[in-house]
């Protein structure tokens, strides 16, 4: 549904993201942190001890880590906490489909009390809250489920439990968010307790709630936890494979998919280019189909939604390549399903008019020029993946000319060739392929840098951009080149060379004197050195398939991917990061979880089974 629960190895929360309920109240968007966390005390005759950890100005209290014996990931999150004889195994699952976690823990050991004090926010993800009287502090405790509707205009929390529960009414003050105040945010918040929920604990029993937009009654548990690990079986348990299913959400009665965990949404340029991976390359063509109509029915002017905000509102478009991104979405879903009747019925009209408009012109200056490539820019409007703006400056406004547009507008050309070729479509056909022809004769014509043997990034008029950036390695890994096999070695040599780090590809040359080596800071800091030697994994994948076409298959490719195995422990677990440094160590940072960094290294990954 694109709502999640998160937090660190420690129960810590350390971002305003994290929370054991982040509900998508309009899925897969209006994300909501509901239940921030749950405060857990074992009471061994009389005495207390806090299993919970918390940062609080000048102090971390309680210290519940010390407890912490073992953490693992089993599917499922799962602590291991050992007080005085008492042992309890916690685990953290969510439901699929729904807005609901649930916390279950079994106890070994002694006799003993347990209590447990849920910290409700009810506030937008993005945010942080702090005391105020209009919050209700009511609590609706019937039938084994606690009703908490602490704001008007806010989907009601339930919490089902089997306990003994006291309301309480209470505030607790400014917890610190470390990693927000490296980020330069708002890095504190208040949490509401609104009961206490107490039990008598023997040996061998469990201690289960299930927090939910929903009503559940907590002798379901058991039975969503055996249904959850079924459905975790039949997705795969390969690591990369596990982490691409959370990225495949539903969108109304079809798919799509969310860019990053904590703080994207489902955006067009990263839903196409990480759709193969994710979809086809984990067996779940049926989902790709879904994604595809799903960015179909949004297609405006020939566009496709560069993102769809937070709240669902009407999407963004100010985005030239996610467009030409779906062309080669749909090539590797018919190549990969042989579904050709699916493209014929339902995208290749649609296909064949996103041409027309690029043909014509449609917004912000996108539109052929007279030498058959393919221009955009517009004051102040960032339109290629390199899309970091603060205020009104755009970092890397890249007007004109992009080298990897020209690339994805040569390869989405021949893909509708092709097409038409095989649809019997004679008119487009000789079309399609003659604007091909121009556009190729076109770019090889202006965009060799003799001097650096690599291709220039950007072109505007007279204005060639030397720049050494990635963005050139997609005229070789694209499965349409423009490039003879000379030119195609000559970038993927001076790439490789001068950007490829042991987490991707630098987006600049580490001698340019606008390098940044690290991302961190307020956002000005990082936004300005988000693309400017920042590395980002995704590219791994194009690299590759560049690489491979030049030298053929090789062994060092997958020893590469083996070695990368070890960022999956490094930030979110089982997950790849947005971004790293630029420089080593390669430090990971942004999204914890990205979308098209996990598909990329799947996609590769097929070619070696």
């Amino acid at each position: 549904m694109g709502g999640y629960a998160s937090s660190t190895i420690i129960g810590l929360n350390t971002r305003r993201y994290h929370g054991l309920l982040v509900a998508a109240t309009k899925p897969p968007a209006g994300r909501m942190v509901l239940l921030s966390k749950m405060e857990e005390t074992v009471v061994l005759d009389g005495r207390r001890y806090d299993l919970s950890t918390n940062r609080y100005p000048g102090v971390v209290h309680p210290c519940g880590y010390f407890f912490l014996a073992e953490f693992r990931l089993d599917p499922f999150p799962t602590f291991v906490f050992k007080v005085e004889g008492v042992e309890i195994t916690k685990r953290v699952f969510m439901v699929h489909g729904e807005n609901t976690v649930v916390i279950q823990y079994d106890f070994l050991g002694l006799d003993c009390k347990f209590e447990l004090r849920p910290l409700i926010a009810f506030r937008d993800y993005h945010a942080t809250t702090r005391r105020n009287d209009a919050l209700n502090p009511g609590i609706q405790n019937e039938a084994g489920v606690v009703t908490l509707a602490p704001y008007a205009g806010m989907p009601p929390l339930y919490l089902s439990h089997d306990a003994a529960v006291e309301s309480t009414g209470e505030w607790y003050f400014n917890f610190e968010y470390d990693i927000e105040l490296e980020r330069g945010f708002d890095d504190r918040e208040d949490l509401f307790n609104p009961l206490v929920a107490r039990y008598d604990v023997q040996p061998g029993s469990s201690v289960n709630i299930i927090a939910s937009t929903e009503r559940h009654q907590v002798a379901e548990a058991d039975a969503l936890r055996r249904s959850e690990l079924e459905r975790r079986a039949e997705v795969g348990a390969a690591p990369l494979v596990a982490a691409a299913d959370q990225f495949l959400v539903k969108r109304g009665d079809l798919a799509t998919i969310i860019a990053g965990y904590h703080w994207f949404g489902d955006w067009g340029r990263d839903t196409m280019i990480a759709l193969p991976g994710l979809t086809l390359a984990t067996g779940r063509s049926e989902i790709a189909r879904d994604i595809l109509l799903t960015f179909a029915q949004h297609v405006d002017q020939g566009m496709l939604p560069n993102r769809f905000s937070d709240q669902g509102e009407t999407p963004e478009f100010n985005t030239v390549d996610a467009t030409l991104w779906m062309f080669e979405a749909v090539r590797a879903y018919a190549t990969h399903t042989a579904d050709w009747d699916f493209v014929r019925d339902n995208l290749y009209s649609i296909l064949t008019g996103i041409i027309d408009w690029h043909r014509r012109g449609t917004r912000f200056g996108i539109g052929m020029d007279v030498d058959g490539l393919l221009r955009a820019g517009a004051p102040g409007v960032q339109l290629t993946w390199m899309d970091a703006k603060v205020g009104d400056l755009v970092v890397t406004p890249r007007r004109g000319k992009p080298v990897e547009i020209q690339a994805l507008w040569y390869n989405a050309l021949r893909i509708m060739e092709s097409l038409a070729g095989r649809y019997g479509d004679a008119e487009h056909e000789a079309m399609f392929a003659g604007m091909a022809d121009l556009a190729r004769a076109s770019f090889n014509d202006v965009f060799w840098n003799s001097a650096s043997g690599s291709l220039y990034d950007v072109i505007d008029g007279d204005v060639r951009d030397a720049s050494l950036r990635p963005n050139q390695i997609f005229a070789v890994s694209l499965p349409f080149s423009m490039l003879d096999s000379g030119r195609a070695k000559a970038v993927v040599e001076i790439v490789e060379r001068e950007l490829l780090t042991p987490r991707g590809l630098r987006t600049l040359d580490t001698k340019d004197p606008r390098y940044r080596g690290q991302y961190i800071g307020d956002p000005l800091s990082r936004d300005t050195a988000y693309h400017q030697g920042t590395v980002w994994p995704w590219l791994i994948g194009p690299f590759f398939t560049a690489w491979l076409k030049i030298h053929g298959p090789d062994s060092r490719v997958k020893t590469w991917l083996a070695e990368f195995q070890t960022h999956l422990t490094e930030a979110g677990l089982g997950q790849v990061s947005e971004i790293f440094d630029g420089d080593p160590p390669f430090a990971p940072r942004g999204c914890i979880a990205e979308a098209w960094s996990v598909a990329e290294l799947l996609r590769i990954g097929e070619t070696f089974e």
